[in-house]
């Protein structure tokens, strides 16, 4: 009777919470499988369809190339392995950014959403978003390049949509990445069981003496593995949504142990796919490797390679788009950035206001068109905050020992990513030295004039030209702060 009486409260209490009006604050309305496909769906992008001579033209050789491949798939789920202490650990949305914070104080973990904000993220968003309408456009322009306007217009249109959905509901979005997370996995499958047929017919001509020539000295492997991790880059990103993950105590480990692995097969097998039917040097050759292996493989259906690499940059950027307005929620939370984006819709109960942000200055990066230059120097400002976030681990292990760690690494593997992270962040210095490098430096510590001018001192002048805005832009897009119950 006591047990039959105790389940009937437990019913009761289920009941009255089901009842209750939800508050503004972000849900959790992210399952297992939303997860992995978030993890997939923004990692496989338009990299490993276009650009995998990247790693191949340092390593020179097919045979370390495809370990390559391998190392850095297994570096990226140690270091989301490390992630998933911390996300476990401190259960914010914003990834690395509450992390340092409680690893190195405030102006740390301002560095990183000032650079990430303004630069990592909406570039990122912006670049697979012209992958994706180069893709569509080309069809149109046979035998010649699509004009910048019409890239760009296309460019500008998937961001606003992109923006939209995210915006408009969190569920929305979780489904969109299903979609076309599982549209990717539809063109994965045919490049690597085409491979695979090739193969067993005896085309492995392109194999033999597979070390032969290669390139391993210090500042090419390095420079190699630069490379095959920008291919990955997003195997943190579950991090940015832990609060809006259901059960992240169970979830958030499920998801990248299911999810970088598979991720890591598929781009060793598609490698391996696309050795098949190319030399290296032809590989090297290639606009588009992905494109080529359908022409020679596939045709005369050789059109479902673009239209599928265009399904996959699109989710993608959905994926980034998702992700990269939790970082500014979390930023706007803390009193990063302007107070106003860190709240939430009180019909949507989403961080729509960070989201249309970041779809804004994403938006005016396409009007250059032509940044992965800039990309490329900042990428490497990325693996320092890598590093650094891994670091906080190690740091947190002494310094805060009383946090709750449903999740713990053995500790030689968050050593073993802050060691590569510090490799990866000079190996392309000193290989190639650049100025640009040097600006990039500069423009991460310019944000301490802002962090002391708008943060820390206040001035009084700052918070008579926010207030009337904040206040203007909650009423125009119906936002409140979080964890407000609306009466």
């Amino acid at each position: 009777m006591e047990g039959t009486s105790l389940r009937k409260r437990r019913e009761d209490e289920k009941s009255i919470q089901s009842n209750e009006p939800k508050t503004t604050t972000l849900q959790k309305e992210v399952g297992l499988l939303s997860g992995i496909c978030i993890i997939v769906g923004t990692i496989i992008g338009s990299g490993i369809f276009i650009s995998p001579k990247s790693v191949l033209s340092n390593t020179v050789a097919v045979g370390p190339c495809l370990i390559i491949w391998a190392a850095c798939g297994v570096l990226a789920t140690l270091g989301a392995l490390c992630y998933a202490e911390l996300g476990t650990m401190i259960t914010k949305s914003g990834g690395e950014y509450p992390y340092l914070m409680e690893a190195f104080g405030p102006i740390l973990a301002y560095l990183l959403s000032w650079t990430s904000l303004l630069v990592t993220k909406p570039t990122s968003f912006a670049i697979i978003c012209l992958s994706f309408s180069e893709y569509v456009a080309a069809p149109f322009y046979s035998g010649c390049k699509p004009p910048d306007l019409v890239v760009k217009c296309l460019a500008a249109a998937a961001i606003l949509l992109i923006t939209a959905v995210n915006a408009f509901s969190v569920r929305l979005g979780s489904y969109v990445q299903n979609v076309f997370t599982a549209a990717k996995l539809v063109i994965v499958a045919i490049i690597i069981i085409s491979g695979m047929v090739l193969l067993a017919q005896g085309n492995t001509k392109n194999f033999e003496n597979s070390f032969e020539g290669s390139n391993l000295n210090v500042g090419a492997i390095g420079l190699a593995f630069y490379n095959g991790l920008w291919a990955y880059d997003g195997w943190n990103q579950l991090n940015y949504i832990t609060e809006e993950l259901k059960n992240p105590y169970r979830n958030l480990p499920r998801a990248i142990i299911i999810g970088i692995p598979l991720v890591t097969v598929c781009y060793v097998l598609m490698n391996v796919s696309y050795f098949t039917v190319m030399t290296a040097t032809e590989l090297l050759q290639s606009q588009a490797v992905a494109v080529t292996f359908g022409d020679r493989v596939l045709y005369p259906a050789s059109w479902v390679v673009p239209l599928f690499v265009a399904f996959s940059t699109i989710g993608a950027a959905n994926g980034t788009c998702f992700t990269a307005g939790r970082l500014v929620y979390v930023a706007g939370r803390e009193g990063h950035m302007l107070k106003v984006l860190s709240y939430i819709n009180v019909r949507r109960l989403t961080p729509a206001p960070a989201i249309i942000f970041c779809g804004i200055i994403a938006t005016i990066y396409i009007i250059p068109g032509d940044i992965n230059s800039l990309v490329n120097y900042f990428s490497f400002a990325s693996w320092f905050f890598y590093g650094m976030t891994v670091l906080g681990l190690i740091v947190m292990r002494f310094t805060r020992k009383d946090l709750e760690r449903p999740i713990k690494v053995p500790i030689v593997i968050p050593i073993l990513v802050t060691l590569v992270s510090v490799f990866l962040v000079l190996a392309p210095i000193i290989s190639e030295p650049a100025w640009e490098y040097l600006y990039c430096v500069i423009f991460i510590l310019s944000g301490l004039i802002f962090y002391f001018l708008f943060v820390y001192y206040k001035f009084a002048w700052a918070q008579k030209i926010s207030k009337p805005l904040t206040m203007y832009l909650q009423m125009l897009m119906e936002v409140a702060p979080p964890e407000e119950a609306p009466e």
